[in-house]
């Protein structure tokens, strides 16, 4: 069975993950959710109304309101790849994501999270 292309996966399957990761180490959907809308524009009422749909990622970050411009300054690893590497604007704004939600995960300030 060939892997699913990340970009192709809904965003309301993948959000959960994010959540168990984070709430695993003592963190909470209310910092996921500041994560997210802080990156895309989104707010809270827009975020809960996507979580009820079967939307993509593709569609979620090309549907984003206001894509942070700070993301450019998110920096690092995650799945053996350099975020500030990745060519594909798409991929690497998941990618941006994956890792803010990660560094929430390691205990991070949310502060330097959000690149304040």
């Amino acid at each position: 069975m060939p892997k699913k292309d990340i970009t192709q996966m809904y965003f309301n399957d993948i959000y959960p993950l994010y959540v168990k990761k984070v709430e695993r180490k003592g963190h909470t959907q209310a910092e996921v959710d500041q994560i997210i809308t802080w990156l895309t524009g989104y707010n809270q009422d827009s975020l809960r109304a996507i979580l009820q749909n079967e939307i993509t990622f593709e569609d979620f970050f090309n549907q984003a309101p206001k894509f942070n411009d700070q993301a450019k300054l998110i920096t690092g690893t995650i799945c053996g790849v350099k975020v500030e590497n990745i060519t594909d604007p798409l991929v690497q704004k998941i990618r941006y994501l994956d890792k803010l939600i990660d560094e929430l995960a390691h205990n991070k300030q949310m502060a330097k999270i959000l690149r304040h």
